[in-house]
């Protein structure tokens, strides 16, 4: 066991953030095994600090250097680890690649998580965020996951039922935001597996690829393509993905605004409320492809903002205040930010 972490202080979080912006940790450890955490317990000046847990950094949206300990995840390792009549069990490292952990499923047979290919980050930070795309939710697949008590010094075993999974939420926000560490989460992927294609668009690219009866790699190919279209990748312009939640409105406020528009996308969900596309109410109100000095919204997906080079993270968080009023006084609902704000 590690009696004095390896702490860094002063670091740089650029290369650690999607959005490339500059800022800095005042403290900052690299997590590859629990004894790491164990021993950032035992320190009481470093349980004295704020902490901020980091996987991929694709989720943050960074607006001033961070006064406290950066817990960067970067334990590895993927493996079968059980099964059950309906499910083979898998189980994930938090600091792998997400992109990469769902490919390396698909390599060795193993399907249900081909719909939410490409999604950057990192394993560990998808049960927080309960990351969903193209009709499906990683809680569609989730088992269970370890976490390390920052509190108690305990592993901690969680189920689904203790995780109270919810659209692009979970008791990671809430609850045990201040106090778990997620260390590996394990998936059940289905034995007798069937192709997800709820989603029109995907739907639509596997039509055009003329293909009859989709494997779970045509569909992990096709989101790709999808994505790779839609989105930018971090790599060549910062951004975190979408930013703004798709707002839940009730039955009601749905038909008023779809009397007013016409054109509405709008998704009905369990209980009657309707989901709004978040992307066509900023797209209608003129923001797509505009921008506010080096912070921009993307001009193929009005959801995405964009670091156009050397934006701070004040630009970025001015420009999502911005469309946000607009969008408010426009349609009358309020978008909510995906990214974690500091």
């Amino acid at each position: 066991m590690n009696s004095r972490p390896a702490i860094v202080h002063d670091q740089s979080l650029r290369a650690l953030n999607t959005f490339g912006i500059e800022a800095k940790a005042a403290a900052y450890l690299r997590v590859a095994t629990v004894d790491d955490l164990r021993a950032v317990r035992a320190a009481p000046e470093l349980m004295a600090l704020r902490r901020l847990v980091l996987g991929g950094g694709s989720n943050l949206l960074l607006t001033r250097d961070f006064d406290g300990l950066v817990l960067h995840m970067a334990n590895l390792g993927v493996a079968v680890t059980g099964e059950d009549e309906d499910h083979l069990l898998v189980t994930a490292q938090a600091g792998e690649n997400w992109h990469r952990f769902v490919q390396w499923t698909l390599d060795h047979g193993l399907p249900g998580l081909e719909n939410l290919s490409l999604i950057p980050g990192s394993v560990g930070a998808s049960p927080i965020q309960n990351i969903g795309a193209y009709g499906s939710e990683m809680a569609d697949c989730f088992h269970s996951l370890r976490a390390f008590d920052m509190e108690t010094g305990e592993m901690r075993l969680l189920a689904r039922q203790d995780c109270t999974f919810g659209y692009r939420d979970s008791v990671f926000k809430h609850a045990l935001r201040e106090r778990a560490v997620i260390v590996d989460v394990t998936f059940a992927l289905p034995k007798r597996w069937r192709p997800n294609l709820r989603y029109a668009e995907l739907a639509a690219e596997i039509a055009t690829r003329g293909i009859a009866m989709p494997s779970a790699k045509d569909i992990s190919d096709a989101v790709i393509a999808i994505r790779t279209r839609k989105l930018p990748d971090p790599a060549k312009i910062g951004n975190a993905g979408s930013f703004f939640k798709n707002p839940v409105v009730s039955a009601a406020q749905r038909d008023a605004l779809l009397a007013q528009h016409p054109a509405l996308v709008s998704y009905l969900q369990a209980g009657g409320s309707y989901k709004l596309a978040a992307g066509w109410l900023i797209d209608q109100r003129g923001w797509r492809g505009r921008s506010i000095g080096a912070a921009g919204v993307h001009e193929k997906q009005a959801l995405v903002l964009v670091n156009r080079g050397g934006a701070s993270g004040g630009d970025v968080l001015e420009l999502a205040r911005q469309i946000t009023d607009d969008v408010q006084r426009g349609f009358g609902v309020v978008l909510e930010p995906e990214p974690v704000v500091l």
